[in-house]
C-alpha cells in the first residue's frame, strides 16, 4: 500500500482560496486513482474530488464543482486540491485516499490507502 500524508490546511477567511498537498510514497503512485475526501464534526466523511492515475478525467461532488480543482503531478508522487471560494460548511478534516486502478472512483469503500488527514477551517 501507499502512504499518504497531507499538508497545507489551516485558517481562511471565507471567499479565500487554500491550496492542500498530498504526498504519496513509493514508486508506483501513476498507477494508483487519487481522491479527496473531507470529514466535518458530527457528520460522515464525504467525497470532494478524484482524478485517474494518468491525471486525465477527473470528478467533483457538486457543493465544490467550480470552486475546487484536484490536479496531481506523477513525477512528485504529489496530488493537489485548489480550494477557492470557501465557504464555512467547507469546515472539515480533509484527507487523501489512493487505490490501484485504471478507472475513476468516488466512494468510501473503493479506496485502500488513507492519510491522516490536515484541518481546513473557513470563519465566516
Amino acid at each position: 500500500q501507499v502512504q499518504l500524508v497531507e499538508s497545507g490546511g489551516g485558517l481562511v477567511q471565507a471567499g479565500g482560496s487554500l491550496g492542500l498537498s498530498c504526498l504519496a510514497s513509493g514508486r508506483t503512485f501513476s498507477t494508483y486513482a487519487m481522491g479527496w475526501f473531507r470529514q466535518a464534526p458530527g457528520k460522515e466523511r464525504e467525497f470532494v474530488a478524484s482524478i485517474s492515475r494518468a491525471g486525465g478525467t477527473t470528478y467533483y461532488a457538486d457543493s465544490v464543482k467550480g470552486r475546487f480543482t484536484i490536479s496531481r503531478d506523477n513525477a512528485k508522487n504529489t496530488v493537489y486540491l485548489q480550494m477557492n471560494t470557501l465557504k464555512p460548511e467547507d469546515t472539515a478534516v480533509y484527507y487523501c485516499a489512493a487505490r490501484s486502478g485504471a478507472s475513476i472512483y468516488y466512494t468510501i469503500r473503493d479506496y485502500t490507502s488513507w492519510g491522516q488527514g490536515t484541518q481546513v477551517t473557513v470563519s465566516s
